[in-house]
C-alpha cells in the first residue's frame, strides 16, 4: 500500500510540474452545476458524476448510480481579450468506474497588432479583430483504485477530437459582436488526441483533502495554435454531518499553477458552501472565486438543487456579481441513486 501510495504522489508531482508552451483554452470552471454553484471549490467535495471532470478519484465515495446532463456558458469581457466558453454533455459513474461525453466550444478574441494602434479597449477603434475558435468533443472513461480505507486514486483518460479555425471580425466590433461571429469562420482540420486526467483523495472523519492534474499530456491542435493547458488543483472539505451535525459542506480550493484561457491568464482560489434541505430535497450553494494571476477578476456563484422525483433532481448555477466582465449560467439534470 505505502509504495502505491509513494508511486501515485511522485507520479502527479513530476505531471504539475512539466513545463508547457501556453495556449488559449477552457477554464477549470466549466462542468458541474453543484461545482460551479460553489464556486468552482469541488476538488475534495465532487461525489456524484461530474467527479470525473473535478477529480476521478472521488467517485470511490458516490452513490450506487449517478447519471448528470448538463449545459454551462461562461463568458468573461475583459474588453480585448475575451472568451466565452459553451459545455455541454453527460456523465454516468459508480463507485468503481464512470464514463463521459462532452461537447466544447471555446471563442476567444484579440487585437490583431498594428504600428501606433493601442492595445485592449472595448472598442477595437477601426482596427481588425483576431478570432480563435475550437469545436470540439471529449469521450472519457474513468477508473477508481482504493490504496486503503479512506484513500483513492483515480484516473480519466479522454478521447478528444475537435478543429481549431481562425480569422478576423469586422472592423471595429466590439468583443460580444466580434465573439458571435465566430459561427462564419471557415470549419478547421480536425484532429484527435489522447490526454489523461489523474487525482487523489483522502478522508479523516469529517475532512476531505482532494488533488487533481488535468491534461497532463497537454495534448495540442493546429500544430500546437491550441492546447489544453496542463491544470493542477487542491482542495479541502469540511462535512458538517459527517460530525455529526446539519448537511452543511464548505470548501475551498486553488490552482497549484498559473494557465492560459480565452481571456487571459488564469490562477484561482475558490471557496463554496452546500447545505440540504427538506430532507435532502433542496439543495442551496453560494460560493465566490479570485484570479490571482492576468486580469485579477472576481465572480459571485449560486447554485440550487430541486428533487423532482425518486432520485430525479433538477439542477441550476449562475455567475455574477463579482467582476461584470465575468457571467454565466448552466442548468441540468441528475438522477442518483
Amino acid at each position: 500500500m505505502l509504495r502505491r501510495t509513494i508511486i501515485w504522489t511522485a507520479v502527479m508531482c513530476a505531471a504539475v510540474g512539466m513545463s508547457v508552451v501556453p495556449a488559449t483554452a477552457q477554464i477549470v470552471e466549466s462542468v458541474g452545476e453543484r461545482a460551479l454553484g460553489m464556486g468552482g471549490a469541488f476538488v475534495a467535495v465532487a461525489s456524484d458524476s461530474s467527479a470525473t471532470w473535478w477529480n476521478p478519484a472521488a467517485l470511490a465515495d458516490g452513490p450506487f448510480f449517478d447519471l448528470s446532463i448538463g449545459r454551462a456558458t461562461e463568458a468573461r469581457d475583459f474588453g480585448f481579450p475575451a472568451g466565452r466558453d459553451r459545455v455541454s454533455g453527460f456523465a454516468l459513474s459508480t463507485p468503481v468506474v464512470g464514463a463521459s461525453f462532452r461537447r466544447v466550444a471555446l471563442v476567444s478574441t484579440a487585437p490583431v497588432a498594428s504600428i501606433g494602434q493601442p492595445a485592449g479597449g472595448r472598442e477595437n477603434e477601426g482596427g481588425q479583430t483576431a478570432l480563435t475558435a475550437w469545436s470540439g468533443s471529449a469521450l472519457g472513461g474513468t477508473i477508481v483504485q482504493t490504496l486503503f480505507d479512506g484513500t483513492h486514486v483515480g484516473a480519466t483518460l479522454k478521447y478528444v477530437r475537435g478543429a481549431i479555425r481562425t480569422g478576423t471580425a469586422a472592423p471595429g466590433s466590439s468583443p460580444e459582436t466580434a465573439i458571435d461571429q465566430a459561427g462564419d469562420l471557415d470549419d478547421g482540420r480536425a484532429e484527435s488526441q489522447f490526454d489523461l486526467d489523474i487525482g487523489a483523495l483522502a478522508t479523516a472523519g469529517a475532512v476531505r483533502l482532494g488533488v487533481v492534474v488535468r491534461n497532463v499530456r497537454a495534448a495540442s491542435f493546429g500544430d500546437g495554435a491550441f492546447r489544453l493547458p496542463r491544470q493542477a488543483r487542491v482542495g479541502v472539505a469540511f462535512s458538517a454531518e459527517a460530525a455529526g451535525g446539519p448537511p452543511l459542506t464548505v470548501s475551498v480550493d486553488a490552482d497549484l499553477r498559473e494557465y492560459e484561457s480565452g481571456s487571459g491568464r488564469r490562477r484561482v482560489i475558490a471557496v463554496g458552501a452546500e447545505q440540504w434541505l427538506a430532507g435532502k430535497r433542496l439543495g442551496l450553494r453560494a460560493g465566490a472565486r479570485f484570479n490571482q494571476a492576468g486580469h485579477e477578476e472576481r465572480a459571485l456563484t449560486a447554485g440550487a438543487s430541486i428533487a423532482i422525483g425518486r432520485g430525479s433532481i433538477l439542477e441550476a448555477h449562475v455567475v455574477g456579481g463579482g467582476s461584470p466582465a465575468e457571467q454565466g449560467w448552466g442548468t441540468g439534470v441528475r438522477v442518483s441513486f
